[in-house]
């Protein structure tokens, strides 16, 4: 079957506008131009724009997803396979969520006591869980299961200040990295501080810090394309960039 731009449109529910951008930008071209030069998609096309709004949906970018699909290695099932996994792991992290919102309507009702640490137990087991299901066993495999168990469990115990520190520093140590990225020297002042906020933000986790780890974790956010492919996202080597600023930071990079 056939479908106009508007036909498809209103079946995938998005915009017709956003079907010409993917035209233009070719990660979804039409199957041809007729007569009256409208643009007509196949069903090639049908399941190509199904595989983009999965990706979509899973929060990747539009440039990520065009070197996906246009990969040589690219596999349809596997694909259909990782998506599953993905949606699972959502599932997953949306019961945990809902059940933190549950305790806290009760709370709120005055049915139930709730700690101030209860209050942020569904979102860092969340984080533990998207952390070890993307990066377990490269992590597990560099650095041994008793150091990540020890991660999780400081992750776990964090105050209610600790956790919300947490996030506002990771926040800041992207913002910075971002600033520090813009002027183009790794060795500058600005990287330095980035550098150095990094550290601060995974104390929270290590129970130990060395030069060596830190320079040894972002040299895996160059080489490991799920870490570089979030880091790019922001800014096209990105990833680069924190390892070069970290690794001078750290005096490793002699």
């Amino acid at each position: 079957m056939e479908y106009t731009v508007l036909k498809l449109g209103r079946m995938a529910g998005i915009s017709t506008r956003t079907l010409r951008y993917y035209d233009e930008i070719g990660i979804l071209k039409p199957a041809r131009i007729n007569s009256s030069g409208y643009r007509i998609y196949g069903q090639a096309e049908v399941d190509r724009l199904q595989q983009i709004m999965f990706y979509r949906e899973l929060g990747v970018n539009l440039q990520t997803i065009k070197k996906i699909l246009f990969s040589e290695s690219y596999d349809k099932m596997a694909a259909l396979k990782s998506h599953h996994e993905e949606l699972l792991a959502k599932r997953q992290q949306l019961d945990l969520l809902i059940a933190n919102v549950e305790k806290t309507m009760e709370y709120q009702e005055g049915k139930r006591r709730m700690k101030d640490k209860e209050k942020f137990e569904g979102f860092k087991k969340n984080l533990v869980k998207e952390n070890e299901r993307k990066y377990g066993k490269e992590i597990r495999e560099k650095y041994g299961d008793s150091a990540v168990e020890a991660s999780n469990a400081r992750m776990l115990n964090m105050t209610k200040e600790q956790y919300e520190a947490y996030e506002k520093l990771s926040r800041e140590v992207l913002d910075t990295f971002k600033k520090a990225f813009a002027t183009g020297d790794p060795a500058g002042e600005l990287a330095k501080k980035a550098a150095d906020l990094h550290r601060q933000w995974l104390s929270y986790t290590w129970e130990s810090y060395t030069k060596e780890a830190h320079a040894a974790l972002t040299q895996m956010y160059v080489e490991d394309e799920r870490f570089k492919n979030y880091y790019d996202q922001h800014q096209p080597g990105l990833a680069e960039f924190i390892r070069d600023a970290v690794a001078i930071y750290t005096g490793t990079d002699k």
